[in-house]
């Protein structure tokens, strides 16, 4: 299934909460934000009038959706402006590590060698999905 085209955020219309907690958003007057009248969130436009933004948040990382017509999908951050960043450090470990596997002439520390590797390119790879999946 793809997902729907966003549409443009009207200023003027109100919208349910993105928040699930059956919230209506109203427009803040003078100001391209929205207020939820349930759970008190201020949401900021963005992106050009097709993203809301959450302002106050005690999250990490901003949660902003974007408005399909019928529902609020959630707008997830990639890894694209990290990720050249990211694979060149586990290439540069990996290299670095089997350079000192190779150094080492016996075969059981090679294949230790290889394993903490494997593990050091496996674990940063884990933690990035565990922090951005939902």
């Amino acid at each position: 299934m793809q997902p729907q085209k966003a549409h443009k955020i009207e200023l003027n219309i109100d919208y349910p909460c993105p928040c699930r907690r059956r919230g209506q958003l109203t427009p803040i007057t003078l100001t391209e934000a929205f207020g939820c009248n349930r759970c008190q969130q201020i949401f900021v436009v963005e992106e050009g009038g097709y993203v809301i933004e959450q302002l106050s948040t005690s999250y990490p990382y901003k949660r902003s959706w974007r408005w399909t017509g019928h529902q609020w999908n959630v707008v997830h951050p990639g890894l694209g402006d990290n990720y050249l960043p990211l694979a060149l450090g586990v290439l540069l470990v990996l290299l670095i590590w089997l350079l000192v596997a190779l150094r080492n002439p016996s075969g059981v520390g090679i294949v230790l060698w290889v394993i903490v590797a494997l593990l050091l390119a496996v674990l940063p790879a884990l933690m990035v999905w565990l922090a951005y999946r939902r």
